[in-house]
């Protein structure tokens, strides 16, 4: 099943072989088609996500006024530390990925991009995070990059081939990046950081359950155990999507709660919420491919929906005065 990027055996010289493959193939390649292969193995459309819920964090931690150095510093550390796990998740599963349709033409197990200089930038990129986070953002901000990173990579990336629970555990590195916002924004662990984190922790299993069921054969094929491998039925598949979409709706609600957020956020996530909701019982009662593809479009655009509703609520949430809060962005770190 462990077979290299390239497809030959599993030999000790062949596994050697293969970098020196992928080098020799990268050095005979324009620099603008080496440099678009970095920037696949940084999974830019998962690195977007992960940013996007540590400004939705940050905008929970800071409802009264935004420090625009903070922030921009913030998104930065975040942004970089996605795309290094990224990469080193890539590394990690190159052999697994060889063996999937969906996966098998991927930079590294195509052979493209040499696994060694991925895995030093990946190292490289998670570093300079955490070096940009702990003395511009603040150590607990810094801290928790390095513990989603060692998370996932360590934690979560082995289980996917161990239980049918990896995709639940995995919600854990997966939120903390909201966390990670909030914390910029204030410094400190607090009901806020918690609220959008579980807001994170809940919207992620329709996701990935969705996206695991659209691919059950591929993920088959790569030895993963991922939940609709183990159970293909997909009782227990469509349960977990509508359990965890019906709790999001509470969930996102609680911002309001806390006095983090305003009431327009509050009139708009709870619609927003039930039609992610409904897309999950839709795929119930007809679980094909193209309902798993509704459920997974709506995941995401359902975080975009949350930042802009976060936004837009801002200017109506009220101090303990009941005057309205003014957003006043400042540029001074």
């Amino acid at each position: 099943m462990d077979s290299p990027p390239d497809g030959s055996s599993d030999s000790p010289g062949a596994v050697s072989a293969a970098p020196a493959a992928a080098e020799a193939r990268a050095s005979t390649r324009s620099l603008g088609a080496v440099l678009r292969d970095y920037l696949v193995l940084a999974k830019p459309e998962i690195s977007s996500v992960v940013t996007l819920s540590a400004f939705a964090g940050f905008l929970v931690g800071s409802p009264a006024g935004m420090d625009g150095g903070v922030l921009a510093w913030a998104m930065l550390g975040t942004a970089l530390c996605a795309g290094g796990v990224g990469m080193l998740n890539h590394v990690l599963e190159r052999r697994f990925d060889a063996q999937m349709k969906r996966t098998s033409a991927r930079p590294l197990p195509a052979g493209r991009v040499n696994p060694d200089r991925a895995r030093d930038v990946g190292v490289f990129l998670v570093c300079a995070a955490v070096g940009i986070l702990c003395p511009l953002v603040n150590a607990l901000t810094a801290t928790l990059a390095a513990l989603t990173a060692v998370l996932y990579l360590f934690v979560y990336t082995p289980l996917k081939r161990r239980t049918k629970w990896n995709t639940l555990i995995g919600t854990v590195p997966g939120a903390l990046p909201a966390l990670g916002g909030y914390t910029a924004a204030t410094g400190q662990l607090g009901t806020g950081g918690w609220a959008v984190f579980g807001i994170l922790a809940c919207w992620q299993m329709p996701h990935f359950l969705s996206l695991a069921w659209m691919y059950r054969k591929d993920y088959e094929r790569g030895d993963y155990a991922m939940l609709p491998v183990v159970e293909p039925e997909g009782d227990s598949t469509a349960r977990q999507m509508i359990g965890f979409a019906a709790l999001l709706v509470p969930t996102s609600v609680l911002p309001v709660l806390t006095d983090a957020a305003g009431w327009i956020y509050g009139v708009g996530v709870v619609p927003l919420g039930l039609w992610f909701l409904w897309t999950t019982l839709v795929f119930n009662g007809e679980r094909t491919g193209q309902k798993a593809k509704r459920v997974l479009k709506a995941s995401v655009l359902y975080i975009p929906a949350l930042v802009a509703l976060l936004v837009g609520g801002r200017e109506s949430r009220k101090d303990s005065s009941g005057r309205l809060c003014s957003v006043t962005v400042r540029t001074d770190s």
